[in-house]
């Protein structure tokens, strides 16, 4: 068995019925419960399949369950050995608020083959495939990425747009793009869907960067690669659990910039479904016990980056 179009169609089914799930938390502010339910449902879903699975970017560590943590086995058997990255409920504040752009969001490869690393921040950078891969890094002075970006989508500088979350971290960054006169869109979470709106013009983003959690920029990682796009990233590793953690795990550079066909690697499949409307799909819709959900897939291997339309009556 390999990642083909009936474990696509399970996987899809995997972050719906994840999504549904907490959908009866939008707007109770009530992150928590939101969180517990997504993730719960989540391994339900995942012990369905006929997968040997290991969750090697998830939540946090075996001592912090119920959440899907670094090392857990899932699956039912078979014949697929398959790591696993997952993040139940990117956006907790937007389904407690009931704000845009809540995903439910999982991405599979075969064994070995998705970056195995402790739950830590990554520093980032993501652009689109039409930008030479050469013309940006993550070690560039911005000012550098900013003209190389201009000279390569031949725009102006005060036409590009940055995408970036906001936080006090970034600053420095802010200020410096104001006064290059570029443009901005600041995110207040759910860097996933911030990198991946590079990947189509409508969103009109022409560079992702700055520092996000590092299970989300694999997980986008893994969509970027069936988009053909470029992304880089360098875990950024603060704590001396976090640095054991990488040792354990056999990480020897912690300064080591990745670039994404070192996080990602072979086939894999990317599904995020919408739990409230955002930039990357609509959010469930519910009529009558009909839940209607919209899930962004991705799978390399068949050159599919689709939106996927489900009608589901499961109850909640």
């Amino acid at each position: 068995m390999s990642l083909n179009k009936e474990l696509i169609d399970k996987i899809i089914t995997v972050t719906s019925r994840a999504a549904i799930s907490c959908h009866k938390f939008v707007g109770k502010n009530d992150k928590n419960n939101a969180d517990r339910a997504a993730t719960d449902t989540m391994r339900n879903e995942i012990n369905k399949l006929k997968i040997n699975g290991e969750v090697v970017i998830g939540e946090g560590e075996l001592d912090e369950a119920p959440m899907l943590f670094i090392g857990e086995k899932l699956g039912a058997g078979g014949n697929l050995d398959i790591d696993i990255a997952v993040d139940p409920l990117e956006g907790t504040n937007f389904v407690a608020k009931n704000l845009p752009g809540a995903l439910s969001v999982i991405s599979i490869a075969e064994k070995g083959n998705l970056f195995n690393a402790p739950e830590t921040y990554m520093d980032k950078l993501a652009v689109s495939n039409k930008v030479p891969n050469d013309a940006t890094d993550l070690d560039f002075p911005l000012e550098k990425n900013i003209k190389n970006l201009s000279d390569s989508l031949n725009k102006d500088i005060k036409d590009i747009n940055v995408c970036l979350l906001n936080r006090p971290r970034h600053i420095k960054i802010i200020d410096e793009l104001k006064q290059m006169n570029v443009k901005m869109k600041l995110i207040s979470d759910g860097d996933v869907s911030g990198a991946l709106m590079v990947t189509d013009e409508k969103y009109n983003v022409d560079l992702f960067l700055g520092i996000g959690g590092g299970p989300e920029g694999v997980l986008a990682a893994s969509a970027l690669d069936a988009y053909g796009c470029k992304f880089q990233g360098r875990f950024i590793f603060n704590s001396d659990r976090d640095i054991s953690r990488a040792k354990q795990m056999g990480i020897k550079d912690l300064k080591k910039k990745y670039n994404l066909k070192e996080i990602i690697r072979g086939d894999s499949i990317f599904c995020a479904t919408g739990i409230t409307s955002g930039d990357l799909v609509d959010g469930i819709d519910v009529k009558d016990n009909m839940y209607t959900t919209q899930t962004l897939v991705t799978h390399k291997g068949s050159n599919m980056c689709n939106i996927v339309i489900r009608e589901d009556t499961i109850k909640t």
